[in-house]
């Protein structure tokens, strides 16, 4: 059998390096493998039928129950064209000769989705850095937003004897590369518009989610929204031969029998959710973690960072326990001081907009820097903020990511909820360089034992977790 039968996967993966690019590359040929010997079963079938009808026999057997519902076999979720384009190229630079005689539409492609970026820092290290080096942006984001940042974007690969078909029709393709956002946009149009539908995803036997921790800066919601709608019957029959499809289809336990990897630099509840309520192969699954050591050393100033810890009784209680800590705890410090220059950092949308009415009530001078921030309000928050017009910012995860500000003036730093990528964490904290009386607070609970342990280490982490104290202290 040339269909695959194999456990899901959850692969921590370090970005941008080689490692993890060879990591990716494994994975995308073993998909190529395995459509490509799909590909042959099918064709060598379609010839054992045609010869069996001509002379008025017909052939059964389990060797012939070969199709799903409909074509598309493999999804590969991305979260940018940038880095969508080299896993096109790499696809093609993977197939064997024979199969890439001549590639329709590459030119269209290349047009629509390269830009340099990824492919040049993989074959011109050296002038990649030298673009770095010129750049006041960290090298992890150059390395990431360096060439095309569209998140819209879907395209269907079709394997057709000696040639590959680029822009194929999705119910055609053989692999569908998306981002969540692309893919999104068809279930909600397939939703309203009853003419419509998304039957091509209900045969995938292959779903590759390819830098998750870049996706979790986008919106998570719409990778759970995908996959819910994987291997489901489809409303129309698409011309498929239904003698020849593979039983489990039509027992709808397909979900079974399906691959999910899933790559990335951190774990994080969301993925495990998906991980442990989507990834159902009947094989079971494997989770690979890592240790970690923190990046504490990465703090290249003398600040006192003060981690204090409140209580939560459950995951779902922990919103309000961080907000109630807040109010009661750290918000009349701030409140009575006369000193300026507060940063408060948020990982979390809904958390800033929480603080932010909070603060409103309460009539505090502050300004706002968050992802949907608009740029001249940016502007001229970040020079309220240096004169002292603003006493307290609010500065969330998502806008360091997409822009990497640097926020002068800042004398007190308080870490609202920790990031979610650990080298925010020194970014952000060597932000007070400068600054007198400069101070640091940070605010946990045993359920950001994950974000804690990628930033403090895995063994402190755990002592900070489980200690009769509440209050640990880092120089």
């Amino acid at each position: 059998m040339y269909y695959t039968i194999t456990r899901s996967l959850f692969i921590l993966k370090v970005k941008r390096t080689r490692v993890s690019w060879m990591l990716m590359f494994c994975t995308l040929g073993m998909q190529l493998n395995h459509v490509l010997r799909t590909r042959i079963l099918i064709s060598k079938n379609d010839a054992k039928v045609a010869d069996a009808q001509g002379q008025g026999g017909i052939l059964n057997g389990d060797g012939f129950l070969d199709h799903g519902f409909t074509r598309p076999k493999v999804l590969i979720l991305l979260p940018l064209a940038s880095i969508a384009f080299w896993v096109v190229k790499r696809l093609i630079q993977l197939t064997p000769s024979k199969h890439k005689v001549n590639i329709e539409h590459m030119d269209r492609f290349t047009e629509e989705f390269g830009s340099g970026g990824v492919e040049s820092e993989e074959e011109d290290e050296d002038v990649e850095n030298s673009k770095r080096k010129k750049s006041s942006k960290p090298s992890d984001f150059q390395s990431l937003f360096g060439g095309n940042n569209n998140d819209h974007f879907m395209i269907g690969i079709k394997y057709m004897g000696r040639k590959i078909k680029l822009y194929a029709d999705f119910y055609s393709s053989d692999i569908i590369v998306a981002s969540p956002l692309g893919l999104i946009t068809k279930i909600g149009a397939a939703e309203v518009e009853k003419e419509k539908d998304i039957d091509y995803l209900s045969s995938i036997e292959v779903l590759i989610i390819d830098h998750a921790d870049v996706i979790l800066m986008q919106n998570w919601s719409h990778v759970n929204t995908v996959v819910e709608q994987l291997n489901r019957l489809p409303v129309k029959q698409h011309g498929t031969d239904i003698m020849r499809i593979r039983p489990w289809y039509l027992d709808g336990q397909a979900q079974f029998y399906r691959q999910t990897i899933i790559l990335g630099s951190h774990l994080n509840p969301d993925v495990n959710s998906l991980f442990n309520r989507h990834c159902l192969n009947y094989e079971g699954k494997v989770k690979l973690v890592c240790l970690y050591k923190g990046v504490l050393p990465k703090v290249l100033i003398p600040v006192r960072q003060i981690y204090e810890r409140f209580e939560a009784d459950s995951i779902a209680d922990v919103d309000d326990a961080r907000f109630q800590y807040f109010c009661k705890k750290v918000f009349p410090k701030i409140k009575d001081s006369i000193q300026g220059g507060i940063m408060l950092c948020i990982s979390s949308y809904f958390e800033f907009v929480r603080l932010r009415n909070f603060l409103k009530s309460q009539e505090a001078l502050f300004c706002l820097l968050g992802e949907y921030t608009k740029q001249s309000d940016i502007s001229r928050g970040r020079v309220w903020f240096f004169q002292g017009q603003r006493k307290i910012m609010l500065y969330t995860e998502r806008a360091h990511f997409y822009h990497r500000y640097k926020i002068r003036a800042i004398q007190k730093l308080i870490i609202y909820s920790l990031p979610e990528r650990k080298e925010f964490y020194p970014e952000i904290v060597n932000m007070l360089e400068g600054s007198q009386n400069m101070s640091c607070t940070v605010l946990f609970s045993r359920f950001d034992q994950f974000r804690l342990e990628r930033i403090v280490g895995s063994a402190s982490a755990k002592r900070m977790i489980t200690s009769e104290k509440g209050v640990f202290v880092f120089c």
